[in-house]
């Protein structure tokens, strides 16, 4: 995103586009954001890593609730800009969203059980737990291992290789330079304003999930996803497959040089890499040109599996 008001319209006006069917409020928020000269400025002040419109929308979330529309958001923004500006230069875009297990769940199936679990960019370490949820394929479903888990619906095309029971992870840790704990109040409140009004039982489900996750909290090392995995992949335990996953991480990964290093430090390890990222952010051995869309394209070790859906609802299988 670049600082100037003008272009970071054209920033809120890209964000519309991708809630488009997901979120018909942020959608107004982020169109009304696009065309206000005042917010765009004061948006611009604030460094460069801070001015996403998930941050403005989830900060606004957290300190005051959801917004009826744009008229009550720009007199929340405009009244508390002080408080909203300094929540957000503390906070970071974390989504933790458990539901994109139900399209991580194919490809971790296919590896050679037991799994080691490395996430990075792991937020509160939501996604680490595969094993303790409950998915639904349409003509599969996996139940999960107790009724107060979260059961997540994917849709899936016929090319998909469904699995029909859960992993097996033996061990689990992430990677993340702003660790949140799952444990922590203030953490979960930040996680649930990362989640879009309307966006159906998103809400619900991470509340099941964050206390799925807090009967056995994950350990999340602080650290740079260049030079602190391999430390942390040392841990692993012998015998299991170590896998090295993320999601939507490598976008704020800028610099090219930096995502090579990473590359490095992934091959390094003799790890998996699963990866879910934006198609014009990682590089796939199998480059095409993607129609617009709120989609990730699902990788293992480079090469394209499958395109699924940004939050784990749907899943198109391509090998």
């Amino acid at each position: 995103m670049a600082s100037t008001p003008v272009a970071l319209g054209s920033a809120y006006r890209d964000f519309s586009r991708a809630a488009q069917g997901r979120s018909p409020l942020y959608v107004e928020l982020a169109d009304g954001v696009a065309q206000d000269n005042e917010i765009l400025s004061l948006v611009a002040s604030l460094p460069l890593e801070k001015q996403q419109p998930n941050l403005l929308l989830g900060a606004v979330k957290y300190l005051y609730g959801v917004a009826r529309d744009f008229a009550h958001f720009r007199a929340l923004v405009l009244a508390h800009w002080e408080a909203i500006s300094a929540l957000m230069q503390v906070r970071r875009t974390q989504t933790n969203e458990p539901a994109r297990c139900a399209t991580l769940l194919p490809a971790l199936a296919h590896l050679k059980q037991p799994l080691a679990l490395l996430e990075v960019g792991a937020s509160a370490g939501l996604c680490l737990y595969p094993d303790r949820y409950g998915y639904d394929y349409g003509k599969q479903r996996i139940a999960p291992p107790t009724s107060l888990a979260p059961v997540f619906r994917c849709a899936v095309n016929a090319a998909t290789p469904i699995p029909t029971r859960h992993v097996e992870v033996v061990w689990r840790a992430g990677l993340d330079l702003n660790p949140l704990n799952c444990l922590d109040e203030n953490d979960a409140r930040w996680l649930q304003a990362l989640v879009w009004p309307g966006e159906g039982d998103r809400e619900r489900q991470l509340a099941q999930a964050l206390a799925i996750v807090r009967a056995d909290p994950p350990r999340i090392v602080r650290g740079d996803l260049r030079w602190d995995l391999k430390r942390l992949a040392t841990e692993a335990p012998p015998g299991a497959t170590l896998v090295i996953f993320h999601s939507a991480v490598l976008n704020y990964v800028r610099d090219p040089s930096e995502r090579s290093d990473f590359a490095t430090a992934v091959g390094a390890t003799g790890a998996e890499w699963i990866a879910q990222e934006d198609p014009d952010i990682f590089a796939t051995d199998n480059q095409r040109s993607w129609p617009a869309g709120s989609f990730f394209l699902l990788t293992r070790n480079g090469r394209l599996l499958a395109r699924a859906e940004s939050h784990g609802a749907s899943l198109e299988w391509l090998v």
